[in-house]
This record gives structure tokens, C-alpha cells and sequence, in this order.
């Protein structure tokens, strides 16, 4: 039973995660990365620490042990401060759907995070699961709707290593979540302990620029303003937080392979809601990225 709770915390992540990449791309073109990655954190913090005190009394896990405050501390700085730094300068540059196709490459550079932290070796099926990954996530990143050049090929060039980037700083933190939580730690907690520490690193980073007032004047922007608050909603609170159920309750492969599923969610959403043109070749590499990263954890 907590594996199938795992499973489906993880199919609930995916779809919160596309709906999210949305709404952050929406306004990361209205307010810029910067003030997007501050408010979007503060608003999840406030959603984070009211439901944590609903729940548990208290605003914060103040009970954790020391050890368990340094793996979650230093997975929100890298997992949210830096990474998701990284994420929204991609999204910017690459849509919604290519950004989501390249942080697929998650469960990939996890294993391979594995095979150097923790001595785990890669089978042949590994392997191959991998360069099927990359093969279809290069297939969407490349596609363009008349085959042609066109001006944002410059942005898009610029936009992958921001992406890679961000991919790489994730798996760092599914590694560290994971063992912050050992031992039965609630994730919604987890969840406030990472998010509180990136929030406080990204706002004291903003105060010694003296850019504070530049972030709060975004919300001037209401459309931004709304788009921000939804997708702290969905992403680094609900989306997140179920995320780390799918760490606890399923092995790490698993999880990361349903998770990855967003851009599968993301092909009619972005269509939809964004207006972006969905390629036959698009469809095609979703396919392969999402079919290598199964078989990279299921086989």
C-alpha cells in the first residue's frame, strides 16, 4: 500500500509540475528569473509553514534533529535556490515543454550520481535506456515547426545549458532529500525545512544586491503576481511535497520515472494554454525520452 501511495504521489507530481512549468513561464516573461524565483518561494513558504502549523502546531519543524536541518538545508539551497535559478532562465528561453523534456535527463544523471557517490553500477539495459533518453529529448529540443532557422534558434542554443544545469542540481537534491528524510521524517516537513532555506538564501542574496524592491514592485504586474502565486501553489508546495511522498513511499527509480512524465502532460497544456506549436517530431521525441527513462528504472 505505500508503494501504490508512492506511485501515484508521483503521477500527481508530474501533472502538478506541467501545470506549474505553465504558469512559470507565463510570468518569468512578464517579471524576469530573479523575481520570480524570490516571490514564487516566499508565497510557498506562507502556503508551506499556515499548513504545517494546521497540521503539526507548530510553523516549523523545530524537534528535527541537527544532522536531519544540514541534508534538507543544503537540498533547498541546491534544489531551489540554485536550481530552480537555472530552470526559470531555461523556461525563458525554451518554452515550457523543451525545459520540462531536458529535466527528464533527472533520473539519468541520478544514476549516474549514484554510480559515483554510492559505487552503483550501470547494466548494458541502463545504458541504452539512457541514450534513448537523450536521443528524444535532442529530437524535441531540435524540432521547429517549418524546419527552417529562425530567430529564436539563438535563444533556444542559450537556453539548453540553463536547463542541464538545473537537471544536475535536481538529482543532487532528490539524493539529499532522501536522506534527510531516513528514518520516517513527515515530508510535508522536509518540504518546509528546504523551502524556508532557499527562501532565506535567495532574499539575503537580493538584500546585498539591493534588489528587494525590485522584486516586491513586480507584483504591480497582476497577471504576473496571479501566475506566481499559482505556481508556488502547485509547484514548490503541493507539487514538491508530493514529490518527497514519492521518494518515501516508492524506490527512488520508480518515483523518478513517473515524475518525469511532465512533459507527456505538458503536450496539451502548452498547446492550449501557451500557443506553442506541438511538432509530429515533438510528439515523437516525448515518446522517446519518456520510454527511456522507464526502461532505465523498470528493467
Amino acid at each position: 500500500m505505500t508503494a501504490r501511495l508512492g506511485e501515484i504521489a508521483g503521477l500527481g507530481t508530474a501533472l502538478l509540475w506541467a501545470i506549474t512549468y505553465v504558469q512559470f513561464t507565463g510570468a518569468v516573461r512578464r517579471i524576469g528569473p530573479s523575481a520570480l524565483n524570490r516571490l514564487r518561494l516566499l508565497a510557498a513558504l506562507v502556503f508551506l509553514v499556515c499548513t504545517h502549523a494546521a497540521v503539526y502546531r507548530s510553523p516549523i519543524p523545530l524537534d528535527a534533529e541537527p544532522s536531519r536541518w544540514g541534508w534538507l538545508v543544503l537540498s533547498g539551497i541546491i534544489g531551489f535556490a540554485i536550481s530552480d535559478a537555472f530552470l526559470f532562465r531555461a523556461l525563458f528561453h525554451l518554452g515550457a515543454h523543451r525545459t520540462s523534456l531536458l529535466m527528464s535527463l533527472i533520473p539519468v544523471t541520478s544514476a549516474l550520481l549514484a554510480r559515483g557517490v554510492l559505487g552503483e553500477s550501470l547494466t548494458g539495459i541502463q545504458i541504452g535506456a539512457g541514450l534513448v533518453t537523450v536521443a528524444g529529448i535532442a529530437l524535441v529540443v531540435a524540432s521547429r515547426p517549418d524546419g527552417s532557422r529562425t530567430a529564436s534558434d539563438g535563444r533556444r542554443t542559450l537556453g539548453v545549458p540553463f536547463a542541464l544545469a538545473a537537471v544536475v542540481a535536481q538529482s543532487a537534491r532528490y539524493v539529499l532529500s532522501v536522506q534527510g528524510m531516513l528514518g520516517g521524517f513527515p515530508p510535508l516537513s522536509a518540504n518546509v525545512l528546504q523551502i524556508l532555506a532557499a527562501t532565506v538564501a535567495v532574499w539575503s542574496v537580493a538584500l546585498v544586491r539591493g534588489t528587494v524592491g525590485t522584486s516586491f514592485r513586480a507584483l504591480a504586474d497582476r497577471p504576473a503576481a496571479a501566475m506566481t502565486a499559482g505556481g508556488a501553489l502547485t509547484g514548490p508546495f503541493l507539487g514538491v511535497t508530493l514529490s518527497l511522498v514519492a521518494l518515501s513511499g516508492a524506490s527512488v527509480g520508480v518515483a523518478s520515472t513517473l515524475m518525469a512524465l511532465s512533459p507527456v502532460f505538458l503536450l496539451p497544456i502548452s498547446r492550449l494554454a501557451l500557443k506553442e506549436p506541438i511538432t509530429l517530431r515533438a510528439v515523437i521525441g516525448t515518446g522517446l525520452a519518456v520510454a527511456g527513462v522507464a526502461m532505465l528504472f523498470l528493467f
